[in-house]
């Protein structure tokens, strides 16, 4: 039987997601599961999406930027951010340990490289380009320059929340499966820009090697967002509610 993983990633605590994303992949005859990052964190249900992952046995998790900021914040940043402080209150010691745990990166059969944002940093997009305030796919030469000397040949990343499937002229195929948990987000770090999928559709990849190469399918699972998104809402962040609930911010 072939190897068919299925990678999820930025699942942001958003357990009505998982749940639906989890039952959907036991559908596709997948043999391993694998986790991008950013697990637990937001404004919903980590504890549970915690409990999730645990019985779902995913054999690889490596970690995001804000799994490192469950695990890494200072007392100040704590309180200057309340979605943080909800979650550190939700989750208590075993998660937070389990989060700090996590390596940055990780390999698979040595093909397939796991890294969160870049192989060297876990909050830089490694296939976009946000200046203009929205997604726009890197030229070649920069994804590569991002890339560094990694020579794997299938690249998984995160982060960005976007689906994507590039192929590059060396050869490599770099796959962001998009989020599970978060459709739609803004963010003002390196400068003000908005992530969008436009449909609140939980997504996911699974990678297949065949005789010709890796096979790739994002799939896109309905599930119930307006749960989640109430959540948010009453957590108090609206941001995160439109985003779950449309798949968009603007």
């Amino acid at each position: 039987m072939p190897d068919r993983i299925a990678f999820l990633a930025d699942i942001h605590g958003n357990s009505w997601a998982l749940e639906a994303v989890l039952d959907h992949v036991r559908c596709q005859s997948v043999t391993r599961i694998v986790d991008l990052g950013d697990v637990l964190y937001g404004p919903l249900n980590p504890l549970e999406t915690f409990r999730q992952l645990a019985e779902a046995q995913t054999p690889v998790t490596i970690s995001g930027n804000m799994d490192r900021l469950v695990h890494a914040s200072s007392d100040a940043e704590i309180r200057a951010n309340p979605t943080l402080a909800f979650v550190l209150r939700a989750l208590g010691p075993e998660p937070v340990a389990w989060l700090k745990s996590l390596p940055g990166t990780a390999t698979l059969d040595d093909e397939l490289l796991l890294c969160h944002g870049t192989p060297f940093s876990d909050d830089e997009y490694l296939l976009e380009d946000v200046s203009s305030g929205y997604p726009v796919v890197l030229p070649e030469a920069e994804i590569l320059r991002r890339l560094g000397p990694v020579s794997h040949r299938v690249v998984l990343c995160a982060h960005s929340h976007i689906p994507r499937v590039v192929h590059l002229s060396t050869g490599q195929l770099v796959v962001n499966p998009g989020s599970v948990g978060l459709a739609a987000y803004d963010q003002n770090i390196p400068h003000m820009h908005f992530m969008e999928s436009y449909a609140p559709h939980a997504s996911y990849a699974i990678l297949e090697k065949s005789s010709q190469g890796w096979n790739v399918s994002l799939h896109r699972v309905a599930y119930d967002w307006n749960a989640a998104a109430r959540r948010a809402g009453e957590l108090g962040r609206e941001d995160w509610a439109r985003g779950i609930a449309t798949g968009r911010m603007t």
